[in-house]
């Protein structure tokens, strides 16, 4: 409303100071501020009244029949959510329709293995991720026994007990008796 800025108030604080006198100054001011306070309040209570005159007017159903010209797609999609709304209530509150017996034993029967795939997945998935947490402390370990074995004096390499039946075990057993020959 005013638009005084420091250096204003401070003259006129001068100015009155001057005219008034440093008496009185207190006095004048608790009266200017009584004023002040009480043009404020009048002018709360002229708001208030011409806000509520405005409800009374229906200036509000105006204001948001002019929103929603504005808005056209949203008001649409307000109206498209509220009938939405309205259905999936009607239909939630009929309920799930009963199966017979027969079904519904079958339906159980499909929950039921689902739920037990599931738990065995679950299991499977635990125990690939306890694999893939212990190989990665087992290099750490493999290498200790490495340098016991490099200070330790060569040992003979063990017979096998029995004969490998396959190719693939024939390989492993010399593949193994190699080695040991190696670091011997």
């Amino acid at each position: 409303m005013f638009d005084l800025g420091w250096t204003e108030l401070m003259v006129i604080g001068v100015v009155a100071l001057i005219v008034v006198g440093p008496k009185d100054l207190p006095g004048m001011f608790r009266t200017v501020g009584q004023f002040v306070g009480k043009a404020k309040g009048m002018a709360r209570d002229f708001s208030r009244a011409m806000n509520d005159a405005a409800d009374e007017a229906g200036v509000s159903d105006v204001q948001k029949t002019i929103k929603a010209a504005t808005r056209p797609l949203n008001t649409a999609m307000d109206e498209v959510k509220k009938s939405t709304d309205s259905f999936t209530k009607q239909t939630m509150e009929s309920g799930k329709p009963k199966l017979d017996p027969a079904r519904q034993e079958k339906a159980d029967k499909i929950a039921q293995k689902s739920a037990e795939v599931a738990t065995a997945r679950k299991a499977e998935e635990a125990k690939a991720a306890e694999a893939a947490a212990k190989p990665a402390a087992k290099p750490a370990a493999a290498k200790k026994p490495a340098a016991k074995v490099a200070t330790a004096p060569a040992k003979p390499a063990a017979k096998p007990a029995k004969k490998p039946t396959s190719t693939a075990a024939t390989k492993a057993a010399s593949k193994t008796t190699a080695k040991a020959k190696d670091k011997a």
